[in-house]
């Protein structure tokens, strides 16, 4: 049994009285870089610590009882249960959208229609085969708000990546690089592109690579989002699954009848 350190982020003294008291508080009191939200605190703790090849580590926001309904206990006892050869362990929420959407890049673009483009040039600058639009998630790889515990080498792998986008972004120079620094759109409250393209890059990285072992907290168990096709409970696996055969198997006709499915719970929410 590997032992997990977990950090909950803090931004300010409300934040920080909501913590879980099983977790680690990390404070980002300064924050000194805003526009990167989560990522900045990660990064620095990253960047400037020495870790144990055989412990999780995992970073997770003031948010996570809120989104998850788990505390401390509920992550624990599950890391417990998994063997030392888990690299990855998944607490993530909201499966109906992971299902119904073919990838959580094109779930983003959806919500956020002026991130396409800047996505699309980000992916390229990851790898230049990468295309948005047939990139395939399912529950077993989809990661949403970073809620993942991993050793550190998933996480050195997590940074190196995470790093490409930091430098493009932070030079400001090209159109991918304005975009990811642009605010996106029809959110709630004022983010740039860029950290909705962060958050969702550990499930790149075990989407593109199925050496990493990894284990997911069961989704069912965990809240599903208040979109109208959340209601939609057994087609949603159905799209689940389709996704899984398809990339198991590499026959277009999972993908199709999985692209036939979404567009019919889609007429069902309304």
């Amino acid at each position: 049994m590997s032992k997990a350190h977990i950090f909950q982020i803090f931004y300010d003294a409300q934040t920080q009285k909501s913590l879980d008291p099983g977790f680690l508080p990390l404070d980002n009191l300064e924050n000194l870089r805003p526009d990167w939200r989560e990522y900045w605190p990660i990064r620095s703790y990253l960047s400037n610590n020495t870790f144990n090849e055989n412990c999780f580590y995992g970073f997770f926001s003031p948010k996570f009882k809120e989104k998850t309904n788990l505390s401390a206990d509920d992550c624990f006892g599950f890391i417990a249960q998994q063997s030392d050869e888990v690299d990855v362990i998944t607490f993530s929420p909201y499966f109906d959208i992971g299902a119904w959407f073919q990838n959580t890049f094109l779930q983003a673009i959806s919500q956020h229609p002026n991130a396409r483009k800047p996505i699309e040039g980000a992916l390229k600058l990851i790898n230049p085969k990468l295309n948005v639009d047939e990139i395939v998630m399912h529950s077993g790889n989809i990661i949403y708000c970073n809620f993942f515990v991993a050793k550190p080498k998933f996480w050195r792998e997590w940074l190196k990546t995470c790093e490409l986008i930091w430098m493009e972004a932070e030079s400001d120079l090209s159109a991918v690089a304005q975009g990811l620094n642009s605010m996106a759109e029809n959110h709630d409250s004022p983010a740039a592109v860029k950290t909705f393209f962060i958050e969702r890059i550990a499930s790149l990285i075990l989407c593109t690579n199925n050496d990493w072992k990894v284990k997911v907290f069961n989704p069912f168990e965990l809240p599903f989002s208040d979109a109208p096709i959340a209601s939609e409970g057994a087609a949603l696996i159905q799209m689940d699954a389709l996704k899984m055969a398809y990339l198991q198997q590499h026959r277009p006709e999972y993908l199709d009848l999985f692209k036939s499915l979404a567009a019919i719970v889609l007429q069902r929410a309304g």
